[in-house]
């Protein structure tokens, strides 16, 4: 009990400070959904949003052009009780200095975003309590879109916001929540859930993996500007720590995650490369997520 409390105080103390640090935009899908109140998707649309983007996640201040653009898309399946079970997509990018690009640092999908919700309910978080599980879900996308972003400029910048993802995992594992809505929290149910991918990142065994993401955006895409070739190279010249990560632990899902979000940009970039480089990014690649195929053999088209 005492070490939900603390958690609980932590959470509040990240939470409850200054600054919106988000730009957010909500998509809400019912396609599959027949007879029920679409109006009340509207409304949630609208509630998730003013949620995402005029909470305070962090003690940072930051202006209108820094806030960090990203896209959450809710496909609803099914609805029953007023409980909602969706498919969940996030999505973050962060410009690329001194170019008009973005690179998408964070592309994932949660399959098990399941929430109970009555039109017009109020997402309010609370620093004594857990609250409900949409907006528990919510908040740790919101700090894992934020870590992303924080580890891609300053190296391990993410820290605190993990630990708060982390933080949340182990209140959600300790509320009254049905097996519905528990999915994705549990440790141990799977190596691709929202309990996996932080437990991966705040491990010592993947800090070489986090330093390179910091390495890839600051001293590679954001070197480009001055020297295409060079950035290149700089991403190149580490890029095997994927592969270490991979073999280490190959049911890892940090390192699925990072190529959801980078393996069309790693095609851009190496395309263009050296015929050395060409082969060991793709020999590697394969070697490590040989399902997308198709994509990485566009490395070696002229």
């Amino acid at each position: 009990m005492k070490r939900i409390v603390w958690v609980i105080a932590l959470l509040g103390s990240v939470w409850s400070v200054y600054g919106q640090e988000l730009r957010c935009t909500v998509t809400i899908n019912s396609d599959q959904v027949q007879g029920s109140n679409k109006e009340m998707f509207n409304t949630l649309k609208q509630s998730i949003e003013e949620f995402v983007n005029t909470s305070r996640w962090t003690n940072m201040t930051f202006q209108e052009k820094e806030k960090i653009e990203c896209n959450m898309l809710l496909v609803v399946k099914s609805v029953e009780n007023d409980m909602l079970n969706c498919e969940f997509t996030c999505q973050s990018r962060r410009p690329v200095y001194g170019t008009s690009y973005t690179t998408p640092t964070l592309n994932f999908k949660d399959n098990n975003f399941v929430f109970t919700y009555q039109e017009y309910d109020r997402l309010d978080y609370q620093q004594s309590v857990f609250t409900t599980n949409l907006t528990a879900l919510l908040a740790y996308y919101c700090y894992l879109i934020i870590g992303h972003d924080m580890d891609s400029f300053s190296k391990l910048g993410g820290t605190p916001y993990f630990q708060a993802c982390e933080n949340i995992v182990t209140a959600a594992q300790s509320a009254s929540l049905d097996n519905a809505e528990a999915a994705g929290w549990k440790a141990f149910e799977s190596n691709r859930n929202r309990y996996a991918l932080i437990n991966n990142l705040m491990d010592e065994a993947f800090k070489k993996y986090r330093i390179y993401y910091y390495d890839y955006h600051r001293h590679g895409l954001d070197e480009m500007v001055n020297n295409v070739a060079n950035g290149r190279a700089r991403i190149a010249k580490d890029i095997k720590v994927l592969k270490e990560a991979y073999n280490a632990r190959p049911a890892t899902y940090v390192i699925n995650a990072f190529l959801d979000a980078k393996s069309d940009e790693l095609v851009n970039i190496f395309k263009k490369g050296t015929s050395e480089e060409k082969k060991m990014v793709y020999e590697l690649l394969m070697d490590i997520d040989p399902t997308r195929q198709s994509t990485y053999d566009e490395i070696n088209r002229d």
